[in-house]
Formats: structure tokens, C-alpha cells, sequence
């Protein structure tokens, strides 16, 4: 490939950094790859003040890039994997996943207080729906504030603005901004389950681009691939978006995956939590079994009520 190897992405400062550290890895398998990164602005970053439930959930934050890709004004995009919709546009595809950093959620708050010692009606900010009905499932007496934005507004609004109290936001993120010190705790996958693919760097490519297919089959983590397949297949079985608090985490024991997949009502007081083991080579399937497990505990009578009527 003589021209620039262009990569697509947002250009928030995480979504930056996430781009760079793609570039890196292609560059220490290709040495002769030049690599450009070309920043793209998407309707999730221009529509901060309304919730991602009514803009058209998380395909906001990647429709623009995928325009550009199947375009072929770039060559791969670089997305987190828990933005990325379950069904992809014709053409399109996942050509590799970074190894996976931490995808556990965290707690920030302003006296340093854990989740445990907040006070009753402590405003908790965040603007996922997952995130809001596990919070209330472990704390019923807080009370859930929408917020918006990027990773550094969130933390300046939380210290700034006073319409906060603590705000949970994804370890991951906040690791790869250098930001970890600013967590209050870290919370366990057993009181938050996290996102399907969250923690995850997703690198997204057009199918019939065998020559880039080849390049980012160099930096692919196999372990991370199986993991983010199976919770993937949950949310497409349960055609999870931002209008249905899901929550999916899988774990590899040599050939073997184990799946916690989740779902809740929005105000905590359902919450169906089950648990799968299978061989990682039958991960997609096993993610399907572990929603219909899910569903059938009372999990569609969540998804009817969640549905427009």
C-alpha cells in the first residue's frame, strides 16, 4: 500500500487516543505502513444536550465514520466496541479487536465516597440506561441524573458544576486518558454487570478490502474476539440498544467461555441475571442461548415494556 493508510475516527481526546494506539500496533507489524488519522465528527458528538435513547442510540457515535469507510475516504475506522450496533451496514465488517483493557465500570465521586457511602438522594450522573437500573438495583435511594459528553467534561462537570454528586463512568476509559486515580471504586462485575464489548478497541474495515483485512489480521486478540462474539450475540438476540438496560460479560478458561448476561427493568426492580459456560468456539451461539435463558425468566416481558407502543 504506497498512499497514506487513513484511519477514521471521532476526535474526542479518548477517541484520539484510542486511534493512535491502533497506529501503533499496525506500525509495529507493518514498519513500511504510513498511517493518517483523519478526524470525523458524528451526530453524537454534535447532539450532546438530548439523550442517546432519543437520537438514535449508540449508531450515533459511528454512522458519519462508516459513511466515510464504505466511501472510501478511509480505510478502517477505530471505534469502543460497546458504540458499535449489533448489525453492521452491507459491506462492512469487524476486521480486528484490540486486547481487551479493564471493563469493569467505576464510581467518581466528590468526597471520595464509594457506592455504599452515599447518602440517600446522592445525585448519581450518567446517561446509560444499564448503568441508572443497576445503580438503583444496589441503592434505590439515589437519584440517577442525565449527563452527557466526553470523559474529561464529565469529570469537570462532577467537580464543577454542582448538579452532581458522583458520576460512573468505564475503568477503561478513564485508564487509557490516564485518569484511573479519579475513581472512588471500582465496581464489580457482580453489582455492575458492564456493557457488551465494553473495554474494547473494535477496528472496522469493508469486506471485500482483503489487502487491509490482512493488515489488521496482524494485531487481531483472539481471546478478545471470542469474548466480545459471545456478549455481542446476547445484544443482538435481545436486539439491545440504548432503550434496554443489558448488561453481558464473558471470561475464557482455556477452550472454555463463560457469559453472565443481564437485563433490568429501567427503575432496578426486576433484574434477570443469568449464567452460560460453553466451548469458545461455539461463543456466538452461546450468547443467543444465554438471552433466550434470559428472556424466557421474564426478560420479554422487560422488552415489551420497554417497546414503543
Amino acid at each position: 500500500m504506497k498512499r497514506a493508510f487513513r484511519i477514521g475516527t471521532r476526535g474526542s481526546k479518548l477517541a484520539l487516543w484510542q486511534a493512535n494506539f491502533i497506529s501503533n500496533l499496525l506500525s509495529e507489524k507493518h514498519p513500511e505502513l504510513h498511517t493518517e488519522i483523519q478526524i470525523i465528527k458524528t451526530t453524537g458528538d454534535t447532539m450532546l444536550s438530548s439523550p442517546l435513547s432519543e437520537i438514535g442510540g449508540k449508531g450515533v457515535f459511528v454512522k458519519e465514520i462508516e459513511e466515510a469507510l464504505l466511501s472510501q475516504k478511509i480505510d478502517i475506522a477505530v471505534h469502543s466496541m460497546k458504540d458499535v450496533p449489533t448489525v453492521f451496514p452491507d459491506g462492512l465488517t469487524i476486521g480486528a479487536v484490540a486486547k481487551r483493557h479493564d471493563p469493569r465500570d467505576v464510581l467518581l465521586s466528590k468526597d471520595g465516597l464509594t457506592l455504599s457511602e452515599l447518602p440517600e438522594g446522592a445525585r448519581v450522573g450518567t446517561g446509560s440506561l444499564r448503568r441508572a437500573s443497576q445503580l438503583l438495583c444496589h441503592r434505590p435511594g439515589v437519584k440517577i441524573v442525565s449527563i452527557r459528553g466526553n470523559v474529561d467534561t464529565r469529570i469537570r462537570k462532577l467537580k464543577e458544576s454542582g448538579e452532581y454528586d458522583a458520576i460512573v463512568l468505564a475503568m477503561a476509559g478513564l485508564e487509557r486518558m490516564g485518569l484511573g486515580e479519579e475513581a472512588a471504586e471500582i465496581i464489580a462485575p457482580e453489582v455492575m454487570l458492564p456493557a457488551p464489548g465494553q473495554g474494547i478497541i473494535a477496528i472496522e474495515c469493508r469486506e471485500e478490502d482483503v489487502e487491509t483485512m490482512g493488515i489488521l489480521r496482524a494485531i487481531n486478540h483472539r481471546e478478545t474476539e471470542y469474548r466480545a462474539i459471545a456478549e455481542r450475540a446476547f445484544l443482538l438476540r435481545l436486539g439491545g440498544d440504548c432503550n434496554v438496560p443489558v448488561g453481558c460479560y464473558a471470561l475464557l478458561s482455556g477452550d472454555s467461555i463463560n457469559l453472565r448476561g443481564i437485563i433490568s427493568s429501567p427503575d432496578g426492580k426486576v433484574i434477570i441475571k443469568k449464567e452460560a459456560n460453553g466451548p469458545v468456539d461455539e461463543a456466538h451461539k452461546l450468547g443467543g442461548q444465554l438471552a433466550e435463558l434470559v428472556l424466557a425468566e421474564g426478560g420479554d416481558k422487560i422488552l415489551e415494556e420497554l417497546s414503543p407502543s
